[in-house]
């Protein structure tokens, strides 16, 4: 006699739809589920290490770095028309 019964359970749910709305309902379940994932993944990369170390710490980024005196002619001629108008 103390428990909550199914049909209450079900007043409830159809109380919670109606001031809150599916979508509100639907982002804040995909929300909470990326964010369980997320703490699962967090706590099984602390105890695995990564396989290819050497390879992530060798390449950081998809792209080649270009040294710094490699620069386009375009801001050369900015700064030379700077000066001369100085």
């Amino acid at each position: 006699m103390g428990g909550i019964s199914i049909w209450q359970l079900l007043i409830i749910a159809v109380i919670v739809v109606l001031l809150f709305g599916t979508n509100k309902l639907r982002t804040l379940g995909s929300d909470l589920g990326a964010s369980i994932k997320g703490f699962k993944k967090a706590i099984g990369d602390d105890n695995t290490p990564p396989a290819n170390t050497t390879e992530k710490n060798s390449h950081d980024a998809d792209f080649t770095a270009k040294p710094i005196t490699d620069k386009q002619p375009e801001a050369k001629t900015e700064e030379s028309k700077n000066k001369e108008q100085v």
